[in-house]
């Protein structure tokens, strides 16, 4: 384990934390706004933006519906570790069952991302994500929030990561709301 601000923030000191969210099953923009008002609910937890909304392909196995992916900047006082029983809380509420094997369908995926410029990895939890740099997914919704943010472990921001991995064609901007629900390409 290294780097800062340690495992556990300073009593009573806030850290920014990024959180990605993703959805395939079900009615995709309801488990992520009910995941957003989750958030919102917890104690020690601030949701302080949320990036686009953008439907993706599924990774892994098929057949698998599009995925509805998008990022929340949190300002929270919980520990790593009790941010992640708190998101494991939120999918469990939402329906994820995680017997279903890595890569299945889910109706509601929650990965911390970062949580400030910390490093650690340790069993079930790694910081940052160990694959958030391969995943355009994460890193389109992630440069809405925090283009200049620099990945503690690559020393480069997250808008040249996402460069890295842009694909125009495979993470579009989702219209959100009755009306429509055409997605549009993320450069638009």
């Amino acid at each position: 384990m290294t780097g800062a601000p340690g495992p556990h923030p300073p009593q009573g000191r806030a850290v920014d934390a990024y959180v990605a969210l993703g959805s395939n099953l079900g009615d995709r923009e309801a488990h992520l706004a009910a995941a957003i008002e989750a958030l919102r609910a917890r104690p020690g937890v601030r949701v302080t933006s949320v990036s686009k909304v953008y439907q993706t392909a599924p990774v892994g196995p098929p057949p698998q519906g599009p995925y509805l992916n998008a990022v929340a900047r949190l300002r929270t006082q919980l520990a790593p570790r009790a941010l992640l029983a708190c998101l494991l809380e939120i999918e469990a509420a939402e329906g994820r069952v995680r017997e279903a094997g890595r890569w299945s369908a889910r109706t509601l995926d929650l990965d911390l991302l970062f949580y400030g410029s910390l490093t650690l990895d340790e069993p079930g939890l790694c910081v940052p994500h160990p694959h958030l740099h391969e995943r355009a997914f994460v890193l389109v919704p992630l440069c809405d929030l925090a283009p200049r943010l620099v990945h503690p472990r690559l020393g480069k921001t997250v808008a040249e990561l996402a460069q890295k991995v842009r694909d125009p064609g495979a993470v579009v901007a989702f219209q959100i709301g009755p009306r429509a629900r055409t997605p549009q390409k993320a450069n638009e």
